[in-house]
């Protein structure tokens, strides 16, 4: 069985981010960039599948620009077989992505497609769900715990009320949470390993996708500065402040 795992190259979680001074979007400038965590988690669940003797192929896609292959890398450093580099300099909007991943999905035909549920760059959650409705594959988003058996997929996800089990037919699409397990530490003889193995590129033209924007960024800006906390030396003061000053009673 392939296990398809979409990667995204995003601002490392660490770097502070900074706006544009023209507010057109996120200065990425000369910026440390890395695989998305929610990506990494997922990829490293995919190869935990093959190392239990249930997926025969990993393959890593990213979607973007040329540095992608970088991410891609990486990804084969923790034990994807081999990636897919689909080439785009333009922006890619979510609906975008799930196209190209759809047409992927139909040029590989894995029997489950993992990837993390959201991008720490833009938030949107969307991909996965939007690729499950192209494909019109079942879906399990959220994940904190999947098995593989009997040509399905268990698959426990996180709810507001606790936890939700799904017994998922195969094909189908899962999305990762941070609890579902944590990344290996990348070796140096892996990441050796990954430069041997097979890169190939598409196009969008080549997959026969339009990734033309369907939304236009009006303005980004930075959230307002927080004030500083104060101390109050008793309770009816605290509830003075809360009342007229804060306004939150």
């Amino acid at each position: 069985m392939k296990v398809l795992v979409p990667v995204k190259r995003v601002v490392d979680y660490n770097v502070k981010v900074r706006v544009k001074s023209d507010g057109t979007g996120v200065d990425i400038a000369n910026v440390k960039m890395s695989m998305n965590p929610f990506d990494e988690i997922a990829v490293e669940e995919a190869v935990r599948l093959k190392e239990k003797g249930v997926v025969t192929e990993v393959i890593a896609v990213s979607c973007g620009v040329t540095q992608c292959q970088e991410t891609l890398r990486t990804a084969m450093a923790i034990g994807a077989d081999r990636a897919i580099l689909v080439e785009c300099a333009d922006e890619l909007q979510p609906l975008a992505v799930a196209k190209l991943l759809a047409a992927l999905v139909a040029k590989e035909q894995p029997g489950l497609i993992i990837l993390g549920k959201q991008a720490i760059d833009d938030d949107a959650n969307q991909v996965g769900q939007m690729l499950a409705a192209l494909t019109d594959l079942p879906q399990a988003t959220f994940a904190s715990k999947v098995e593989i058996a009997d040509g399905k997929a268990v698959v426990t996800r996180e709810i507001d009320g606790g936890l939700e089990t799904l017994a998922l037919s195969l094909p189908a699409v899962v999305t990762t949470d941070l609890r579902l397990n944590e990344p290996r530490y990348v070796t140096l003889p892996n990441i050796m390993k990954a430069k041997k193995k097979p890169l190939e590129t598409l196009t969008p033209a080549a997959l026969g996708v339009d990734v033309a924007p369907r939304l236009k960024t009006l303005k980004v800006s930075e959230p307002p500065q927080r004030s500083a906390g104060i101390k109050v030396p008793d309770v009816a003061i605290l509830v003075a402040k809360l009342k007229n000053e804060a306004k939150v009673i």
